[in-house]
């Protein structure tokens, strides 16, 4: 799969989520720029709430581990596999993302390695 430019850092929000239409399917970016990497990318669409608004949720720490919580119910997804921490059999896409310069580009990560599904 090859990268491809979606925006630039002036696009992304420290500290949030903004949302990328992306072949038809909406991304949440996150831009952590203390957390190494800065930069994460998920599915936009809550499967447990039913809309598109995980960009627009708190991001946070669960254990240790990168979340966002959604706005909805406030199920935690991890930014780095995109599984529920709540519910095991929940998930959303994952996509590589870095920077380059001040272009922010995404791929999507192997299907192996990017388990979703509700």
């Amino acid at each position: 799969m090859q990268w491809q430019h979606i925006c630039t850092r002036e696009d992304l929000v420290a500290g949030s989520g903004v949302a990328a239409l992306i072949n038809g399917e909406q991304v949440a970016l996150f831009y952590l720029p203390d957390q190494s990497p800065p930069l994460y990318a998920i599915g936009n669409h809550d499967p447990i709430g039913g809309a598109n608004v995980l960009s627009r949720g708190i991001v946070g720490d669960v254990n240790g581990e990168l979340v966002v919580a959604s706005p909805l119910y406030k199920q935690h997804f991890s930014l780095l596999t995109g599984a529920c921490l709540e519910q095991d059999h929940v998930s959303v896409p994952v996509w590589e993302v870095k920077l380059d310069g001040d272009k922010v580009l995404l791929r999507p990560l192997p299907a192996a390695l990017n388990r979703t599904g509700t």
